[in-house]
Order: structure tokens, then sequence, then C-alpha cells
């Protein structure tokens, strides 16, 4: 999955549909994310000494990562993300529309790079 936490991104689908916000949360395994602000449910909580008032919490639930796009911090708009491999091996993710770079997916591994 190439959302990491912390990104920005746009709900594509469901009741939040076009709703800008950062990534909390990753589950890679499950192809989850848990969005600031989208996906709210209430939690009915017993008493206890971390919440002694007890009652209803409002908290963010996981949806699926297709129904959201990364916001570009380039062009500012909503995209695919792509992979581009270096030269030595390591691999950031680019904008699908304007190609900039958003960051490393991997690290240049040292056995490729002492092999060029």
């Amino acid at each position: 999955m190439l959302i990491r936490s912390g990104d920005m991104v746009e709900v594509r689908a469901g009741n939040a549909r076009g709703t800008r916000a950062k990534v909390l949360s990753v589950q890679p395994d499950k192809g989850r994310l848990v969005v600031e602000g989208v996906a709210r449910v209430y939690r009915h909580v017993k008493r206890s000494q971390k919440n002694p008032q007890g009652g209803r919490l409002s908290r963010e639930m996981p949806i699926d990562a297709s129904n959201v796009l990364v916001v570009c911090s380039s062009c500012g708009k909503a995209t695919r993300l792509g992979v581009r491999v270096a030269d030595d091996g390591g691999r950031t993710r680019v904008c699908r529309r304007c190609g900039a770079d958003l960051g490393v997916v991997r690290r240049p591994r040292a056995a490729r790079a002492a092999k060029t």
C-alpha cells in the first residue's frame, strides 16, 4: 500500500465523499486506513479510571483504501500514485498527474548500489 499516515487524501466514495483530510493510521494487511473526521461512530463506554464519566465516545473507524485518492502536494489535485525505480534500486512515490516526487517507498539496496 502506497498511502502512508500523515498523507492528505480525498474521500471518493461513501457519506464523506469529497472530504479532504489527513490519514491517522494505516492497516496494510487489511487494506484499510483511518481518516480524520471520516466514518465517525459512537462507542459506548463504561465508567473507569481512564474515563470517569462514561457514556458515548465518538471515534473514527477504518475505511477501505480504494475509496480514497492521495492529494498531490505540488499540483493540489487528487491523484493515483505510481512508483518510480531509480538506478540504484530505490523506489519513490510519484504523482500520476504531474510526476512530482511524493516520498520514498524503499531506500536503495546496498548490494545493488555496489554492483553498478
